[in-house]
């Protein structure tokens, strides 16, 4: 349906900061607009489960999952297609692979089953 493509991941140190992005395009062209997505973030340290890290509408309301709740912070450009994740005071425990998500039904907003676009993923690294 639609593509994403994660960019910014990498190495910091505890304490720093990081910022990702994601953008959204589609697949096949098409000249109907594109249907508005929520979007969002998950994701996955070393055999752990997906943990998801937050989301935004398309109007701009956000959720976070709470081990990242005033530290993380989503922002969208719905006019680029982009999607904004700026990590601040990061944890060594914050190291995962990050995926962006989306979705034009938001339901569970917190269950990875409700994303049926994913991206590749980004590393970050974070050390104590």
């Amino acid at each position: 349906q639609v593509q994403l493509v994660e960019s910014g991941g990498g190495l910091v140190q505890a304490g720093g900061s990081l910022r990702l992005s994601c953008k959204l395009s589609e697949r096949t062209a098409s000249p109907l607009p594109l249907a508005p997505f929520a979007m969002g973030w998950f994701r996955q340290a070393p055999g752990k489960d997906f943990e998801f890290v937050g989301t935004i509408t398309y109007k701009g309301t956000t959720y976070y999952g709470d081990s990242v709740k005033g530290r993380f912070t989503i922002s969208r450009d719905n006019a680029k297609n982009t999607m904004n994740l700026q990590m601040n005071s990061l944890k060594p425990e914050d190291t995962a692979v990050y995926y962006c998500v989306a979705t034009q039904i938001l339901q569970e907003v917190g269950a990875p089953s409700t994303y049926d676009n994913w991206g590749q993923g980004t590393q970050v690294t974070v050390s104590s």
